[in-house]
Formats: structure tokens, C-alpha cells, sequence
């Protein structure tokens, strides 16, 4: 029975966050309920059929009611549509094949390398007995688990729906690529600057006492930086969507990456309600399915993608995928948050030529504390670099980036 359980709560999650996300579930459903009663199919109930019922291990047949997933066209009126995904990219994907085979969300993740388990369910990890109670394996799938509880309740305060006319009503976004590109120009092609307004962090701690998230962000326009990166989390970086729509109604002119672990386009679209003009994307979270579908979704939003990558291999990953125009390498694990500066370096000595040709910024991110360390990622071949905790700690958190550079930026 448990085992049953666990795989109506995957079946769900898969749905609605992991593979097929909240805007593509509903063009799915509608597409498929001419064919598949809705009880058979609803993401959000617990009647799915079993991993058993579902699978063709046995017999080696494949369920109607599974195979109704991969429509061949999305519903009129849905997200789905409007994104232009009317035909089978998605639906015929490799990760659906496998999901309807009776895989497991984890086990096709695990398949591409990705080391974060999810979990689906609706309570905090330490907050469950038995089965419910879990250990996470590291920092990042503790925040991820966490971002699962904690997006499940705001989906229910506000629907989807609403939060897409939200975003649609926003003012346009603005161009985070051309800021970047104008601030290299301003500065002698030095790396541009993505300065990042952060409260705390879940290994340093609190970093910043006296934060006003305005003051802040006008200091780093002030001083140079070209974009500014705004961290939304709240239960492990002090963050929120509060600080993004107060820096953006503040009259600061950079556009803003709201820096937050996204696992769902509800996210994404949100973001986009409170002003964001990019979006972080983690290669160790998400799937390459996820990671197509939330591109989709951000080039019709007019909003930039920062493909964060922490390895070889899920660089890889997101150069085979189309639509990625900005990769952020990050130096610090997000398992251990150890910090190796070393990783930007090797990483583009491996694979600088194809992300050259194929015209890709790389960013580098996280252990950057000097005009060495600037440097050293500069003639690595880096467009920008994002930093906070090296200037959030400073007195004047807007004047550390000339320390950050060893010369003051032109604005």
C-alpha cells in the first residue's frame, strides 16, 4: 500500500513540478479528458492508477489512460497553447516515455545525472514520522524539499491562472543580456557586474544586520553594477518576493534576477507579476525537460534564463539543450557549499570553443573576493560575474565593488 502511496504522491509531483509543470499539466488534462475520464487523470487527487496498473513491465502493454498524456495538441485557451507547444516535444520526450513505463521522477532524474531526490509531500521533512520523515543527503535538497512545501502553499492561496494574468499585466520586462553586454563596453571588457542584495545564507548565517534591500540595490547601481540579483527565499536566505517588488518599484534601473530555487513555472510567472526580468535555473534540480519548458516559458514572458551549471556533466547537459543564451558557473557546491573558485576556470578550458560557437555568456558565481580573483575568471573568457556575500558583509556594500575590481565601474 505504501509503496502505492508513495507512487500517487510521484504521479502528482510529476504533474505538477518536476517534469510537467503546473501550465503544460492543464493543457495535458484537457486534451486528454475527450478520451480519459478527469478522475483517471487529475494531477492533485490520489487516484492515480499504480505504479503496477501503469507500468507495461508484465505484459509489455502500454496503459490507454498513460498513453492519453502525449496529446498531440494543447488545449485552446491554455498556457500550453499560448506558448506555441501545440505540437509533441514535450509529450513525446524521453522523461514522459519513461515516467509512463512505471519510472520513478527520482530514477529518471538520477538517469541524467541530478543527485536531488524530491519528495512531493505536503509537510516539511521534520515535521513527519515514519515514511514522511526524511533526512535530506545535503544542503540543497533540504532548501528544495522545503521550496516543495512552501510553493504547495502558495499555489493554494493563488492559483496558477492568477498568477499568469498577473504577470501578463506587469510592465515589460527589461533586457538583462543588453545590460550586461553595455556595462563590459562602459568598463574596457572588464567582466559586467551582477550584484546580489542577500540577507543571509544557510552555512554563513546571518551577513547583513542593518538590511534595507533598497538602500542596497541602489548602491550597487550607483557603483556600477549592471544587473542585481534579489534572493526570494525565505526559510534559508532571509529573502522575498516582498524585497524584489520593493527594489523594482524603487526607481532602480538594472533589471533583476530574481535568485530563488525554482521547481515549478508557477515561479517563474510570479516572479515576473512581482518584476523580475530573469530567473535562476538550477541544472542540479531540474531535468533537461523541465529546464526546455521553463525556456519556453520565459522567452514568452520576455524574461532571461540564468542555466546555472556546478559540474562537467550538467554542463554538458545544457549545451545540448537549445534556447540557453547565459550559463552560470557556479564555484560552490550546493551540496557541501564548499567553495573551489578553481571550477569557472575548468570547466570553460574544457568546453570554452563550443559555448564561444554557439555565442553562450557564461557567468561565474560564488567565491570571488579580489581583483585576482576577478581576473583570473576573466581571462578564463567569463561576460559577468555575480557576487554578494563579498560585498554584503562591507560597511558600504556599494563601495566594496571598487575593492571587488580595483578600480571604481563606470555607470
Amino acid at each position: 500500500m505504501e509503496a502505492k502511496a508513495d507512487h500517487r504522491r510521484q504521479s502528482s509531483c510529476f504533474h505538477s513540478a518536476v517534469l510537467l509543470t503546473s501550465p503544460m499539466e492543464s493543457s495535458i488534462l484537457a486534451a486528454a479528458r475527450a478520451s480519459v475520464p478527469a478522475t483517471v487523470f487529475s494531477p492533485l487527487s490520489t487516484s492515480f492508477p499504480s505504479r503496477t496498473a501503469a507500468a507495461h513491465r508484465a505484459d509489455g502493454a502500454r496503459p490507454a489512460a498513460r498513453g492519453a498524456v502525449r496529446c498531440s495538441a494543447a488545449a485552446q485557451g491554455s498556457v500550453l497553447h499560448r506558448l506555441g507547444s501545440a505540437d509533441e516535444t514535450f509529450f513525446n520526450s524521453s522523461e514522459v516515455i519513461q515516467w509512463e513505463s512505471g519510472k520513478s521522477i527520482n530514477s529518471i532524474a538520477a538517469a541524467q545525472g541530478i543527485r536531488i531526490r524530491r519528495r512531493c509531500r505536503p509537510r516539511y521533512p521534520s515535521e513527519g514520522v515514519g515514511v514522511d520523515r526524511a533526512i535530506p543527503r545535503n544542503v540543497l535538497e533540504q532548501i528544495v524539499w522545503d521550496k516543495e512545501v512552501d510553493l504547495s502553499q502558495r499555489k493554494a492561496k493563488m492559483p496558477l491562472q492568477r498568477v499568469v494574468e498577473s504577470a501578463e499585466r506587469a510592465p515589460p520586462p527589461r533586457d538583462f543580456v543588453a545590460a550586461l553586454d553595455a556595462a563590459r563596453r562602459r568598463n574596457g571588457g572588464l567582466p559586467a557586474l551582477i550584484a546580489e542584495v542577500k540577507k543571509a545564507s544557510p552555512i554563513k548565517g546571518l551577513l547583513r544586520e542593518d538590511f534595507n534591500p533598497v538602500e542596497i540595490a541602489r548602491a550597487y547601481e550607483k557603483n556600477g553594477a549592471a544587473c542585481l540579483s534579489i534572493l526570494t527565499d525565505e526559510k534559508h536566505f532571509l529573502g522575498s518576493f516582498e524585497n524584489l517588488e520593493t527594489v523594482r518599484n524603487s526607481g532602480v534601473k538594472c533589471p533583476l534576477l530574481c535568485k530563488d530555487f525554482v521547481i515549478d513555472v508557477w515561479q517563474i510567472y510570479y516572479a515576473r507579476s512581482k518584476g523580475a526580468d530573469a530567473v535562476l535555473l538550477i541544472a542540479a534540480v531540474l531535468p533537461d525537460l523541465d529546464i526546455k519548458y521553463m525556456l519556453r516559458v520565459c522567452r514568452s514572458l520576455g524574461m532571461m534564463a540564468l542555466v546555472e551549471v556546478h559540474d562537467e556533466r550538467e554542463l554538458d547537459r545544457m549545451l545540448k539543450i537549445d534556447g540557453v543564451q547565459i550559463i552560470g558557473i557556479n564555484n560552490r557546491s550546493l551540496g557541501t557549499f564548499e567553495v573551489d573558485a578553481a571550477n569557472t576556470n575548468m570547466l570553460l578550458e574544457k568546453h570554452g570553443d563550443i559555448i564561444r560557437k554557439k555565442r553562450i555568456m557564461v557567468v561565474s558565481e560564488s567565491g570571488l573576493f579580489t581583483p585576482h580573483d576577478v581576473a583570473s575568471v576573466q581571462n578564463a573568457g567569463v561576460s559577468a560575474v555575480l557576487v554578494g556575500e563579498s560585498l554584503v558583509t562591507q560597511e558600504d556594500p556599494g563601495r566594496a565593488i571598487a575593492g571587488l575590481f580595483g578600480k571604481e565601474l563606470l555607470h
